[in-house]
């Protein structure tokens, strides 16, 4: 029964260190210059401003793996969301969000 539950424990750990090294996680320095954390949250991951007038707001969703994402972004300015992706490569990232389909606009983040 010991080693079972050590087992299932040491399985637990390698599914949290396997999600921690997904490279979108982590804090990002925003385009206006604020922080946004992004964290693991039911099976996506989740993206939180964690300074400025929204502070606490959550403003994407998305999932995926190996540095390549799709999900929601919102403008919390505006309190509208689109259709966005996000390409990580090394410590930039690239979202991208999308009116329509058509009608698009990119930011690049930088890691902290």
């Amino acid at each position: 029964m010991k080693r079972i539950a050590i087992a299932a424990g040491l399985v637990l750990a390698g599914l949290v260190a396997a999600q921690a090294a997904e490279p979108v996680v982590g804090s990002w320095r925003t385009a206006s210059g604020e922080t946004a954390r992004i964290a693991p949250c039911g099976g996506a991951y989740c993206i939180t401003l964690a300074t400025g007038k929204f502070k606490g707001k959550q403003i994407g969703r998305m999932s995926g793996s190996g540095g390549s994402y799709e999900g929601e972004i919102t403008d919390p300015a505006a309190d509208k969301t689109y259709a966005g992706s996000a390409e990580v490569s090394g410590a930039s990232m690239k979202l991208t969000g999308c009116a329509l389909r058509i009608f698009c606009k990119t930011q690049t983040w930088a890691k902290q």
